[in-house]
C-alpha cells in the first residue's frame, strides 16, 4: 500500500497536488477572505468533511466523536480523533494514524466499521496524510472524553470478519498518482472527488457486500432515507446538462438553477465544500463533467427538465383549509400543497422571485425517477448553513411540530407535487414513505442480524457438520475395513 515512486513523479506528484493551495496562500476559507491562513493539513481536513462526522453537533466538542451514523447495520458511532492520549488519537504515530485512514485498522489492531471511507482515503498521498496528521496533532484541541461505543448486532459486532469483507470487497486502493494523459486541474479534480471528498462513497450504488460497484461508479446511491443522484455526465440520468459553472455554484452554496442541496449533501456544502478554493471547485467540476455517461433505463428527458405543465386547481377547497391547526384527515393533494408548500413555493410551483424558496419546477428533485429526495425532504426538511446564512425548511413528517402529516398525507402529497410540477413517472405509496421515514430500504446483507435468518443459518451450520461427521466417520470406517 506504501509503494514508492521515482523522487521526479513523487516531485510532480507534490506540486499539483500543493499548487492551488500555494496559489491561494496556504487556502483561506473561501467564504470569508480576511479569515487567517489555513495551514495545508487544516485544508485537507476539511475537504475530507471530517468534522461533519466526527463532530457531534449536540454540544459541539470538535472532532471528539459521538456523531450517531446510521447505518442499514445499526448505529456506528463515530471516534474521538482529537490528540486525547486517553480517549482520542493522542498516541497515534504517524504509522498508526495512516493504516487507521487508508485501511481502517486502528492502533491496538481492531479493524474500523466502513463507515469511516478508509476505501477512498486508501488513495491518500504520503505526503497528505502527513499533513493531517500535524493538524489534528498540533492544531485541534485535545478532548478527554470517551466517544460512545458502537455495539451492532451480532454478527455485525465481530469486528475481526471485517479483514475477509475488505479482501472480498477489494474497496482499497494505492496512492494517488496523477494521470499524464489530463492537465494538472483534472488530476487535482479527480483527487478530490475521489479521495478527499470520497464522492464515490454515497454516489456510487453498493453491491451485495456493499462495496461501491466498480461498473455503476458514481451512477447513484441509497444512503439511507436519502437518493444520492446520479453524477456521471450522462446528459439526462446525470449531470451532462449542467455547465461547469453551475456544478461549481451547486458545490459551494448548495445551489444552483438545477437543484437544491438537502440531507447529506447540505452537510457536505455547509462543513467542506463552501470552504474549498475556487481553483479546486474548478478541477472538481472540470473532472466530474468527464465521468462516464451511465443512463437511467427509459430515462428520456434530464431531470431538470420536468415540470411546468398547467393544472387545474381548486382554490376554494384548498382556501377552506387555510390556516388550520390540523390537517388531519385531509387527503386531497391539492389542500395538502397550498396550506404546507404555497406559501413558500408559490401554488405555481415555480418558487420565490429571488430563488431563495426554489421552484419545484426544472428542480433535479422533483424530476428524477427515484422521488426518494422529494419525500425525505418533506419528511426531514431541508438545513443548511451557507457564508453565515441558514436555509431552513422544516419537516412535516408524523414527529413534526410544525404540521403533521402521516405517511400517507406525505405520499400524496409528494404525487401532486410529482404530478404538477416534477415528473409524473415517479410514483410515491405510503408504504414506501414509512420505509424513507425508517431510514430507508435494508439491504440483503443487514438481515443476517435477524433472529430468523440466524436461526436458519444456525441449523444449516449444524446441518453442515452433521453431514461432515457422519461423511468422515463413514472414511474412517472403510480404512478400517480395508
Amino acid at each position: 500500500m506504501k509503494k514508492s515512486v521515482s523522487t521526479p513523479r513523487r516531485l510532480l506528484r507534490s506540486f499539483w497536488l500543493a499548487a492551488p493551495l500555494v496559489l491561494a496562500g496556504h487556502a483561506t476559507a473561501h467564504a470569508d477572505p480576511s479569515a487567517p491562513a489555513l495551514s495545508r493539513g487544516h485544508y485537507l481536513a476539511i475537504a475530507a468533511d471530517c468534522a461533519a462526522c466526527h463532530t457531534n453537533g449536540h454540544d459541539g466538542a470538535k472532532l471528539a466523536g459521538g456523531y450517531p451514523i446510521a447505518s442499514p447495520l445499526g448505529v456506528i458511532y463515530s471516534t474521538n480523533i482529537t490528540p486525547s492520549k486517553t480517549y482520542g488519537i493522542g498516541t497515534y504515530t504517524l504509522d498508526q494514524f495512516s493504516r487507521a485512514i487508508r485501511h481502517g485498522v486502528r492502533a491496538d489492531g481492531a479493524q474500523l466499521y466502513p463507515a469511516m471511507p478508509y476505501g477512498s482515503y486508501s488513495r491518500l498521498t504520503d505526503e497528505d496524510v502527513a499533513a493531517l496528521y500535524d493538524y489534528l496533532m498540533h492544531e485541534v484541541e485535545p478532548v478527554d472524553r470517551p466517544a460512545p461505543k458502537t455495539n451492532l448486532p451480532f454478527p455485525f459486532s465481530i469486528r475481526a470478519s471485517l479483514w475477509g469483507w475488505k479482501l472480498l470487497s477489494g474497496v482499497e486502493g494505492t496512492p494517488y498518482v496523477a494521470d499524464p494523459a489530463h492537465d494538472a486541474a483534472w488530476n487535482r479534480g479527480k483527487y478530490l472527488v475521489d479521495t478527499l471528498a470520497h464522492c464515490g462513497e454515497c454516489h456510487t450504488p453498493r453491491n451485495m457486500l456493499m462495496a461501491p460497484s466498480a461498473s455503476a461508479y458514481l451512477a447513484g446511491g441509497d444512503l439511507g432515507s436519502w437518493r444520492a443522484p446520479n453524477i456521471t455526465s450522462d446528459a439526462t440520468a446525470g449531470i451532462g446538462g449542467w455547465s461547469a459553472q453551475d456544478l461549481q455554484d451547486y458545490l459551494r452554496t448548495g445551489r444552483s438553477t438545477h437543484a437544491r442541496a438537502a440531507g447529506p449533501m447540505a452537510e457536505a456544502v455547509e462543513h467542506s465544500f463552501q470552504y474549498l478554493t475556487p481553483a479546486d471547485l474548478a478541477a472538481m467540476a472540470a473532472y466530474l463533467k468527464t465521468v462516464p455517461a451511465i443512463a437511467e433505463p427509459g430515462q428520456t428527458a434530464a431531470n431538470f427538465s420536468h415540470g411546468g405543465k398547467a393544472a387545474p386547481f381548486d382554490y376554494a377547497a384548498a382556501n377552506a383549509r387555510r390556516n388550520s391547526s390540523t390537517l388531519k384527515g385531509i387527503t386531497q393533494g391539492n389542500v395538502l400543497y397550498e396550506n404546507v408548500c404555497a406559501s413558500c413555493h408559490q401554488t405555481d410551483g415555480r418558487g420565490s422571485a429571488d430563488g431563495y424558496y426554489p421552484s419545484l419546477v426544472g428542480n433535479t428533485t422533483t424530476g428524477q425517477r427515484n422521488p426518494d429526495d422529494l419525500v425525505a425532504s418533506i419528511l426531514f426538511g431541508v438545513d443548511r448553513t451557507v457564508d453565515g446564512h441558514q436555509i431552513l425548511m422544516p419537516g412535516f413528517g408524523p414527529d413534526s411540530l410544525v404540521q403533521p402529516l402521516d405517511d400517507q398525507q406525505v405520499a400524496t402529497l409528494a404525487n401532486y407535487v410529482l404530478g404538477h410540477f416534477g415528473n409524473a413517472q415517479a410514483a410515491v405509496t405510503a408504504e414506501s414513505v414509512a420505509t424513507i421515514r425508517a431510514g430507508g430500504p435494508k439491504p440483503a446483507i443487514a438481515q443476517l442480524s435477524e433472529p430468523r435468518v440466524l436461526a436458519v443459518l444456525a441449523i444449516a451450520g449444524l446441518v453442515i457438520l452433521g453431514v461432515l461427521a457422519l461423511a468422515l466417520r463413514f472414511v474412517l470406517k472403510s480404512r478400517r475395513a480395508a
